[in-house]
């Protein structure tokens, strides 16, 4: 975290006079790890600086489908630190998928830059696959904007 004052003074937010911090925050979440966000700390709604932050008081035990769904939570939501060679998408899609979809998803991993071209026979599921392909590389922070080329025949 890093602390500067700020070029925008707060009277051409609202009103009021005086300068407020331009406060940096880095994320720490597994799935930002890294990105920058700054903040106008003086107009942040419900802002407060937490000094210390504790595990809460132990009470009891959970019940044990309520233990089976958190490890399931943690383990689907560890994509980052997950085996490179194990796909994460069969388990998050909401589709059934044959096995052959699945090898433009295997050949886009082990490719440095991927740019593949999905053509194959009518009704195969090329927009199953492409979906497949994008879906893990957002998972896995390799991609974050994907840019789909079709003929403008195809278009709907």
């Amino acid at each position: 975290m890093d602390v500067a004052r700020s070029a925008f003074t707060p009277d051409r937010i609202r009103g009021a006079t005086g300068a407020d911090a331009l406060v940096t925050l880095s994320s720490i979440e597994d799935d930002g790890l890294g990105e920058e966000l700054q903040v106008l700390w003086g107009i942040e709604p419900s802002r407060a600086i937490h000094e210390r932050s504790a595990l809460p008081d132990v009470d009891g035990f959970d019940a044990p489908e309520v233990l089976d769904c958190f490890i399931d939570a943690v383990r689907w939501g560890a994509v980052s630190s997950a085996d490179v060679r194990a796909l994460q998408v069969p388990f998050r899609s909401g589709i059934q998928i044959e096995d052959y979809q699945l090898d433009p998803v295997a050949r886009a991993l082990i490719m440095r830059r991927v740019n593949p071209l999905v053509a194959d026979d009518v009704g195969l599921g090329k927009t199953i696959e492409t979906g497949l392909v994008v879906q893990e590389l957002l998972l896995r922070h390799r991609a974050r904007t994907v840019l789909v080329v079709c003929p403008s025949a195809l278009q709907v």
